[in-house]
């Protein structure tokens, strides 16, 4: 089912409002950690710019100097992260991004609305 996937749950708060526990730490080290491969980036890329919301794998995997088995390896690593879903029609598989996950991390990185930041003119610890 569509934006039904395993990603940063609601629960994670933004990291300038209150320090991440372990276990929502672990859960968005594994969504960064999808993001953090160029192949992987270029495919949530393509997959999310895509006109009509969805994509084959059919339209994917021409895009890259990479055997078909190595472009499902990074897919299904993008899926465990809840960023993509897909689903089989026939022989082929259609994938769309799942934009709540990509809106929990919009979230958890902004910087609540009003909030000032430091002043960094000064170094740290310096005396005024």
């Amino acid at each position: 089912m569509r934006g039904q996937g395993d990603g940063v749950g609601a629960c994670c708060p933004g990291l300038l409002t209150a320090p991440l526990d372990e276990g929502q730490a672990v859960e968005l080290a594994k969504v960064f950690k999808a993001l953090g491969d160029p192949v992987r980036l270029r495919l949530l890329s393509m997959i999310a710019s895509r006109a009509g919301g969805e994509v084959c794998v059919c339209d994917l995997t021409p895009a890259f100097d990479l055997s078909q088995p190595t472009i499902s390896h990074h897919l299904k690593l993008l899926r465990q992260a809840g960023l993509i879903d897909c689903e089989r029609r026939g022989t082929w598989v259609y994938y769309w991004l799942v934009p709540e996950t990509t809106d929990r991390l919009a979230n958890i990185l902004t910087r609540p609305a009003g909030k000032p930041l430091p002043d960094r003119t000064a170094p740290a610890g310096a005396a005024s």
